[in-house]
């Protein structure tokens, strides 16, 4: 690391030409190409902008307030990791302020940027949100400052409109975040912020401060839900302090639960850390699948007979009692016997069904002497 600031300041003359040189031509990282489409700098450019400094092309003047910037948090040795590490926007620590006073002053922010249409435009454009809302937006921000050196895509001002570049902002630096916890303004310069190129590698340009060190930036993960409050550290006592987002910290509370580890190293320990607000992947969304070495419940005995047909009145019974047991299976080699629960049920008493019914001689037809109506209902069994 060290060997690396040496040779940024060994070629610091050339570097600050260079910085003069984009400050000329408005340090953007968007340039006129065919046609007047921008055109993108090269990703590897990336500006190096100071805690107190307000940078290139701003949008408005600083609106941070008097606060005591909050100091880094103690970092582990570096293993070897990626050059830039990703942290939630939600993570206690992430963020620092001082009790009862916002980091920024939101209503001359906004008051700055809606009293100039063409620049509130320029800015809703950048930001992503309605030309119209620009003031109510920035309301609904959250102010306080870095504990981390952050990379982030900046946005200057000039000739009416917003240009991108990528910079890292230093600790310390007051900044406003929205309700995923993500930094979208720069109070020092009024600069909308978003965030940074997919590609985080880079040549840093500018003139870095004593304890910049590449391995040490960090990128803020926007949460996948919006956060109620945010749980900072205060930069006066090394305490937590619970900051309703939205407010000035006006609403700021001492946490119910406060974090399991100490304000000075409990931001940025560990690399990648999660989202609370995401998914556990380690629990699946849908119904368990079942354990192959369990039975199936579902699955039929083939030894079972099948259940009757459905009922053809509609009622949805099958004719049987289910409570009933099964009853034995027919012996293949007797002959067949009719079925009792079939329509028309035989008279039990009548002649055999092979005999055909005769009538003896004088005697009244038995439809004669009981005329034709309602059969009463058969019984399902009878006595034997």
């Amino acid at each position: 690391m060290r060997s690396s600031l040496r040779r940024t300041r060994r070629t610091r003359p050339a570097a600050a030409g260079l910085v003069s040189a984009l400050l000329l031509a408005g340090c953007s990282s968007t340039w006129e190409g065919a046609g007047g489409e921008p055109a993108p700098a090269p990703a590897q450019d990336v500006l190096l902008q100071p805690l107190g400094a307000r940078g290139p092309d701003p949008f408005t003047a600083s609106t941070v307030r008097n606060t005591a910037p909050p100091a880094a948090p103690d970092r582990q040795p570096d293993d070897g990791g990626p050059q830039v590490r990703e942290v939630t926007g939600s993570t206690p620590g992430l963020y620092g302020g001082t009790r009862a006073i916002g980091s920024c002053d939101v209503e001359r922010q906004a008051a700055l940027l809606t009293a100039d249409r063409t620049k509130a435009r320029a800015f809703a454009e950048a930001a992503g949100i309605p030309e119209t809302g620009v003031a109510d937006w920035l309301r609904g921000l959250t102010p306080v400052a870095l504990r981390a050196d952050t990379r982030v895509t900046d946005h200057g001002y000039r000739e009416g409109r917003a240009n991108a570049f990528q910079a890292v902002l230093q600790t310390g630096t007051a900044v406003l975040v929205d309700q995923y916890g993500a930094p979208r303004v720069r109070c020092a310069c009024g600069n909308p912020l978003r965030s940074p190129a997919a590609d985080t590698s880079g040549i840093h340009r500018g003139d870095p401060w004593d304890a910049f060190d590449p391995d040490r930036v960090i990128t803020v993960r926007p949460t996948t839900s919006v956060v109620t409050s945010l749980v900072i550290v205060n930069t006066t006592d090394r305490t937590w302090i619970e900051r309703r987002t939205g407010s000035d910290g006006d609403q700021d509370k001492k946490p119910a639960v406060e974090p399991a580890c100490d304000p000075d190293t409990c931001a940025l320990a560990d690399p990648g850390t999660p989202d609370p607000s995401a998914p556990d992947p380690s629990t699946p969304d849908g119904p368990t699948s079942p354990d192959p070495a369990s039975p199936d419940p579902v699955r039929p005995d083939p030894t079972t007979p099948l259940p009757d047909a459905p009922d053809p009145s509609g009622t949805g019974g099958t004719g049987t009692d289910p409570t009933a047991p099964t009853p034995p299976a027919p012996d293949p080699y007797t002959e067949p016997y009719p079925d009792p629960y079939t329509e028309p049920f035989p008279d039990p008493f009548g002649p055999p069904p092979s005999e055909p019914p005769t009538v003896p001689d004088g005697t009244v037809p038995p439809e004669e002497l009981f005329p034709a109506g309602p059969v009463p209902d058969q019984p399902e069994t009878f006595q034997g």
